[in-house]
């Protein structure tokens, strides 16, 4: 039995026989990834603006590098939007080879940045990168180029290809933006035609697996603790997802308007980055919560609509994989701050503080409105 969902295009990218006349993009998709990333420089400010002053003498300086990175972010997006996404698939390869060389090169000392006991930054000197949030991309691309074409026993191959990409971010070390990449490979294994009994034998074993990571490091397992436990260290592991909580609870239905947040007094932890959708929700109650939340629900509908409308498996796969990044991303991220899950330092796509996941998600949202043109 294999997993039903989306019967595959007869014809692999590779050996398609006509050319599809490119229409609209989805104006909807667009429209939406406006509207975030200008809720995105607003909440970045309103959050920042305290330490914006502590650390720079400057209220706006958050905000300014955040309207630096969309305006990069867009220009990306529309090119990406421009070139044909048929494209990626040839290029897929030395994409994925250029991205394990930059997941190593974060060991090198002398170009890698370790900040709070962690590797994950290359200096570039007018910037650092974050390798892990290209590997989102990379994956994705060289997968839905793999998958898309037919071949038997290659159940193996996935799991050692993913183990290298996932071991080289959990080195850094980086569960969270691990366990992303691991669950967008096997939802993409899984929606290119796979065994339902190989489903059902590996979650299992990755849901052991990523326990047994978090018990291992003494910062994760403290996490996991507190998550169980929210009383055991209110001022230590537990402070930032007890402040979170408290952030949301004090907004109530309608919140208690903009600029007008506690929690942003530094007594929330990564206001700006991780813990926005907190902020988001004190200021603007549970309505904005959820209003939020309710456009990122509907840019993965509006992905799936794009999947089931592409004409082969490398766009169907594509258009899914770009999809799931931003749906399991955001999911997670506003799991944890509402205290489902133990804290993963996962930022709120599109909304949160950062430039290489901003730009990144763009390039691969460029990549979706592409194959919605077709």
């Amino acid at each position: 039995m294999k997993f039903p969902f989306f019967r595959r295009s007869t014809q692999s990218i590779g050996y398609s026989q006509h050319h599809n006349s490119p229409h609209g993009s989805d104006r909807v998709l667009i429209g939406l990834l406006v509207l975030l990333t200008l809720v995105g420089i607003l909440f970045v400010y309103d959050s920042s603006v305290v330490i914006a002053i502590r650390d720079f003498s400057d209220r706006f300086y958050f905000a300014k590098e955040q309207i630096k990175w969309i305006a990069l972010g867009w220009i990306v997006l529309s090119v990406f939007s421009f070139i044909s996404y048929k494209n990626w698939y040839r290029a897929a390869v030395p994409i994925l080879m250029a991205t394990i060389g930059l997941l190593l090169a974060v060991f090198i000392p002398g170009i890698s940045v370790k900040a709070l006991g962690a590797r994950r930054w290359i200096n570039l000197g007018f910037m650092n990168l974050q390798p892990a949030e290209f590997a989102k991309l990379a994956l994705v691309m060289y997968l839905s180029a793999w998958f898309s074409s037919k071949e038997r026993k290659r159940f193996v191959p996935f799991l050692l290809l993913l183990g290298m990409v996932v071991g080289l971010i959990l080195l850094q070390p980086d569960l969270g933006t691990a366990f992303i990449v691991l669950m967008i490979a096997v939802l993409l294994y899984f929606f290119s035609g796979a065994h339902l009994i190989q489903f059902v034998f590996l979650i299992p074993v990755l849901i052991i697996g990523v326990f047994l990571l978090a018990v291992v490091s003494p910062y994760r397992f403290a996490r996991l603790t507190s998550f169980i436990n929210p009383e055991k260290d209110p001022l230590g592991t537990s402070y930032q997802i007890r402040q979170a909580t408290l952030a949301l609870g004090s907004g109530g239905l309608m919140g208690v308007g903009i600029g007008k947040s506690r929690q942003k007094y530094e007594y929330l932890p990564e206001a700006n980055t991780d813990s926005i959708f907190a902020i988001i929700g004190e200021e603007t109650g549970l309505v904005g919560a959820t209003a939020i939340s309710l456009l990122y629900v509907i840019i993965l509908y509006r992905g799936y609509i794009i999947a089931t409308g592409a004409k082969d498996g490398f766009g169907k796969l594509l258009a899914l994989g770009i999809s799931s990044w931003v749906g399991l991303q955001s999911m997670i991220n506003i799991a944890a701050i509402s205290a489902l899950i133990p804290l993963t330092g996962i930022p709120l796509p599109l909304i949160s503080y950062g430039g290489s996941n901003l730009v990144v998600m763009l390039a691969g949202l460029g990549i979706l409105i592409n194959i919605s043109k077709h």
